[in-house]
């Protein structure tokens, strides 16, 4: 039996209703910058923290707890699945996620699974329960996958790349085995995402970090068929959908038309010019720069002011940031964020950032 939630301001706004204020939460709000994050992560490495549901859901529950924010996102990475496909997956502190052998060939392609969800990834499952019966419906779970066009990126570049080079030289020189890859990666993505939501999740997000690495016109026919087909595939269970783009600008139009409930923006465009070009059915996340958080608390407050004035009446308005939080954000900042969306920008200020 799902449990009623006590707070679902944020669903209310992924559904474009209009909310007493706005439901905020942070990307990465579980993570490196938290002490509490460290101690668990010294437990085991990252990879076994993503696939021990216990230390999953504690790390899930973690800004909760200690920031209050209106909802939780499960603790994994995006490249979960990816791995269940047959890749090799390793990761470093400094390098982060890479594939020793990432995909070259069609043959390489083809070798790949459409693994069940489930017998490959079932701890995800097993989290998902666990952190909805420490949440007792206290605010919603929120669950999610890369986007096939940025899982694709990893795979074919082996690692992080600045420009993604590899991929785009799959794309004008073999864009026949570049989309056999996108194909296989979306039945993969959907399973997966399945899986999450009749584990339990209230809401979905779709990473699609890297596809603001393409023209419009590359991104139309190498990332956007497949995001769509993907909420296309998962309506029928009515859970609301994000998608978010990192370098969005350009794509914005396009983005909307993916079918998803809420589209999350980068801090590259003010959010007036966001809520002109996107239609008031579709709700809208985002967009504080990151690094403001690094800055001094009565900026951070002004920065939040701007925000907040530019979506004001804008029914379906989620408060989060551009991009993931940075590891060397302070917590008090992170705190005093939340409570300025929450309690009114007359909310107690931190001391100095520098001695935060």
């Amino acid at each position: 039996m799902t449990l009623a939630l006590k707070n679902d301001l944020f669903l209310r706004a992924c559904r474009g209703e209009k909310t007493e204020r706005p439901p905020v939460w942070i990307m990465r709000q579980a993570g490196r910058y938290m002490p509490e994050y460290q101690e668990i992560r010294k437990k085991t490495s990252f990879l076994g923290l993503c696939k021990t549901p216990d230390l999953a859901a504690r790390a899930t529950m973690l800004p909760i707890e200690m920031l209050g924010v209106d909802a939780a996102i499960l603790f994994s990475d995006i490249l979960i699945p990816v791995e269940a496909m047959g890749m090799e997956l390793e990761f470093s502190e400094h390098k982060g996620p890479s594939f020793p052998r990432p995909v070259q060939s069609l043959m390489d392609v083809d070798r790949l699974l459409v693994p069940d969800p489930v017998a490959h990834t079932g701890f995800v499952a097993e989290a998902i329960r666990e952190i909805n019966r420490r949440l007792d419906g206290l605010v919603p779970l929120i669950g999610f996958s890369g986007a096939p066009f940025t899982l694709a990126t990893y795979m074919v570049e082996g690692e992080i790349s600045k420009d993604f080079s590899r991929v785009k030289q799959m794309m004008f020189s073999e864009p026949g085995t570049l989309h056999t890859l996108l194909d296989r990666i979306t039945e993969t993505v959907i399973r997966y995402l399945e899986m999450q939501i009749e584990a339990g999740i209230h809401a979905y997000q779709i990473f699609d970090t890297w596809a603001g690495s393409l023209s419009p016109f590359h991104y139309r026919s190498f990332a956007l068929p497949y995001v769509r087909r993907i909420v296309d595939s998962l309506k029928r269970y009515g859970v609301p959908s994000i998608l978010y783009v990192n370098g969005s600008c350009a794509l914005l139009e396009d983005m909307v038309t993916a079918g998803t409930n809420v589209v999350s923006v980068d801090w590259r465009m003010s959010l007036s010019g966001v809520r002109e070009r996107v239609p008031s059915v579709v709700a809208i996340q985002g967009n504080l720069d990151p690094v403001s958080l690094l800055g001094e608390p009565e900026i951070l407050r002004e920065e939040t002011r701007r925000i907040l004035d530019e979506m004001k009446d804008r029914p379906g308005y989620v408060f989060n940031l551009g991009h993931g939080i940075l590891p060397s954000t302070p917590v008090a900042m992170a705190q005093y964020l939340v409570s300025l969306v929450q309690k009114g920008l007359d909310a107690p200020m931190p001391r100095r950032a520098g001695n935060i």
